[in-house]
């Protein structure tokens, strides 16, 4: 099991379910039965790194509340299943794009021929660009 399914497992251990009324597909039957379900996970329980963390808050932008919960809510569907299932499938995507950190870049390193050969180039442009111009009739 990798790091990501790791903090997926352990989210839906400590992920808090509950039942709403929903405005979706149902008819009238929306009215009387509560099929949206809303999903509220507290970040700070996981115990995520200081990367994953910021990275987690940078994804989920709105979704994250001031007290570090993520509030997920799904009414795609007409069954309460099919909506809990949905809602833990895109917590699931977003904790593991969170925990997959890019890579670091390794800084370039140029060699003394490489920057001779740079600042010579620099040099021939802007010789190009400083003859470009007004054309006096002298």
């Amino acid at each position: 099991m990798s790091g990501a399914d790791a903090i997926v497992a352990r989210a839906l251990t400590l992920v808090e379910e509950s039942f709403i009324t929903s405005a979706g597909p149902g008819g009238q039957n929306v009215n009387k039965v509560a099929t949206a379900v809303q999903l509220r996970l507290d970040v700070f329980g996981l115990r995520l790194s200081p990367e994953v963390f910021h990275r987690l808050k940078e994804l989920a932008g709105s979704k994250m509340t001031a007290k570090g919960e993520i509030v997920f809510t799904a009414r795609r569907f007409r069954t309460q299943e099919a909506n809990r299932t949905d809602a833990r499938e895109r917590l699931g995507e977003l904790l593991r794009d969170a925990a997959n950190l890019p890579e670091k870049r390794a800084k370039s390193r140029l060699n003394r021929v490489g920057k001779t050969q740079r600042l010579q180039g620099k040099k021939l442009r802007g010789a190009v660009k400083a003859g470009r111009g007004r054309v006096s009739l002298d």
